[in-house]
């Protein structure tokens, strides 16, 4: 199974749609399916008395609102037009989570494929019905909620009309302290809704999204930067070009690795089971006609004659020949 690649652009262009198109090049030469951005209206998504939040204050060095916060790294409308087309235009496919009614409408006639729903909308019902409604398939994050939360979210979705719905581990923390990652969450969403799942990564590194993979993570979602050291709330919290290429090198290897299950000899083994293995070997000089004992044989390589699990069936028959020492038995 192919795990999709999320390569999370978010708001790590800055503002400059120039550095989103450098973000949406970098996304699809590292080999990611997938460049996603946010598309927000400023006064739609957030009041005049939102405040940040303290990994924003601590990653940007400086406090203020939301608004003067986002004011300077969302992109407008004409920009994601712009976008959009360039992605096709370089063959990596562009998508946007939309943070507003609004923008969700926008998206909708951009022609996005599918929805990526973030953790902090889960419990947006109006929200949650119009993207239900346009009947598109559906990645939904579950940072920071309960089971029961998303149970909610779920039922909105789905009386609502929503495709296939993919439910994504996350901690909303930017890093993520390896000790509240819980990975484990992941497998609980999948035994308790049958549906896909995957994670979504705001740890240093690349390890837990390789593991997550290892997990059966179907979706993996990551947060990348063309310079962690940018000025930026998810900069510090992103990969750069080199590590998100590795990331994913890793994980196509992960695939491969985790194979069919089937228990059989690998092709590339084979050739070593003669080497390997060991055969019922002549531990001394036998004569024709000698009964065969434990005294006179033993087990060595190499693994091409009879095999010892055949051990007890050779004990007590004659040698039909003259066997020097170390000469594979033959019956």
């Amino acid at each position: 199974m192919r795990t999709l690649i999320i390569a999370e652009a978010g708001v790590n262009h800055n503002g400059s749609l120039e550095a989103a198109k450098k973000l949406a090049l970098t996304a699809k030469k590292c080999g990611a399916d997938i460049v996603k951005f946010q598309t927000a209206k400023l006064n739609s998504m957030v009041s005049k008395h939102a405040y940040m939040a303290d990994y924003q204050k601590k990653n940007i060095g400086v406090e203020m609102s939301q608004r003067d916060m986002l004011k300077k790294i969302l992109l407008t409308y004409n920009d994601f037009i712009e976008l959009a087309a360039y992605c096709k235009e370089i063959n990596v496919c562009f998508l946007s989570t939309p943070f507003d009614l609004e923008s969700i409408e926008f998206l909708k006639k951009l022609g996005c494929s599918m929805w990526k729903i973030p953790s902090g909308e889960i419990t947006n019902y109006p929200y949650l019905v119009e993207i239900a409604r346009t009947g598109k398939d559906i990645i939904l994050s579950t940072g920071m909620s309960t089971l029961q939360e998303v149970d909610d979210a779920l039922e909105v979705l789905q009386e609502n009309g929503a495709g296939k719905i993919t439910l994504l581990h996350c901690t909303t923390n930017y890093p993520t302290p390896m000790e509240d990652v819980n990975l484990n969450a992941m497998l609980t969403l999948k035994e308790k809704y049958g549906c896909a799942v995957g994670y979504s990564d705001h740890t240093k590194g690349i390890e837990v999204p390789i593991a997550a993979v290892a997990l059966g993570a179907e979706v993996i979602e990551k947060h990348f930067t063309l310079d962690c050291r940018m000025e930026g709330p998810d900069h510090k919290a992103s990969l750069e070009p080199d590590e998100l290429e590795a990331m994913i090198r890793a994980i196509r290897n992960i695939e491969k690795a985790l194979g069919d299950g089937i228990k059989i000899p690998s092709e590339s083994e084979k050739a070593n089971i003669a080497v390997a293995r060991k055969s019922i070997i002549a531990a001394d000089n036998i004569k024709v006609g000698d009964i065969l004992t434990k005294e006179n044989l033993t087990t060595k390589r190499p693994g091409t004659g009879i095999s010892p699990m055949r051990w007890n069936e050779i004990l007590g028959t004659r040698a039909i020949r003259n066997f020097e020492e170390d000469e594979l038995i033959e019956i």
